[in-house]
């Protein structure tokens, strides 16, 4: 095989954007984000797009991974347009952004932007996460196109 494990760690904005690049298009269901409030984390898995392993190319030959994403220092999480009650329902990661509280400040808001308008927003004191690949990699049903009307 000829698998290539990611594992990524963020402590700042850019850091969160190469994390946030890696898991575009990602998908992953309700259920498996997590936040776990006396650990102070939140984690999620996600069957990601390899995005790496698809520059260049047409189509085929694309290619998915398992993922977890986790983020310590968590002080509180809001969902926004999630049905908890619908837990094996599918949702795809368009990006994770970052908003510091104040200028300098390593605290402030991270969001979790899904598509059809939902969120995760969790309050953050700092950025603290990381990005592991937790499978072998397995053909793709399709490549996300965002061009589409």
């Amino acid at each position: 095989m000829n698998e290539k494990e990611l594992t990524l760690a963020a402590e700042d904005t850019e850091d969160l954007e190469i994390i946030s690049a890696r898991l575009q298009d990602a998908v992953a269901q309700v259920k498996d984000l997590v936040w776990l409030p006396k650990s102070r984390r939140f984690a999620a898995l996600f069957n990601r797009f390899k995005w790496e392993e698809s520059a260049g190319k047409k189509s085929g030959g694309d290619l998915r991974v398992r993922a977890g994403l986790y983020f310590n220092d968590v002080l509180s999480v809001q969902s926004q347009n999630i049905r908890k009650d619908a837990r094996d329902a599918v949702m795809s990661l368009l990006a994770i952004r970052f908003t510091p509280k104040g200028e300098g400040d390593p605290a402030g808001t991270v969001e979790l932007v899904f598509a059809g308008g939902a969120s995760i927003r969790l309050d953050v004191e700092c950025i603290d996460a990381g990005l592991t690949d937790v499978s072998g990699e397995w053909a793709a049903r399709g490549r996300p196109d965002h061009d589409r009307a």
